[in-house]
């Protein structure tokens, strides 16, 4: 008996999902707010994270670390020891 049970059970759910679902594709579609205005909010959202990094990156002073290559000239060197009997 427990077979018939839930083989009705099944039968009756797939026919509530049947319906639920012939009576949603008859009904217009009205516009939620994610429909008319989700793709404007994420590109805003996107531009300004990246103009506020943009801007981090290069106002704020960070040090990169770049390579000082033919941009550095080393300072003479002197001995310490000969300057401190002065």
């Amino acid at each position: 008996m427990f077979p018939l049970v839930k083989n009705t059970l099944s039968h009756l759910q797939v026919q509530s999902i049947q319906q639920t679902m012939a009576r949603q594709s008859h009904q217009k579609h009205t516009l939620d707010f994610h429909d008319k205005y989700g793709n404007a909010v994420l590109a805003s959202g996107a531009t300004f994270c990246t103009a506020v990094w943009t801007y981090v990156a290069t106002q704020i002073g960070i040090e990169w670390n770049l390579s000082p290559d033919g941009r550095v000239t080393p300072k003479e060197w002197r001995d310490q020891s000969s300057s401190q009997l002065v």
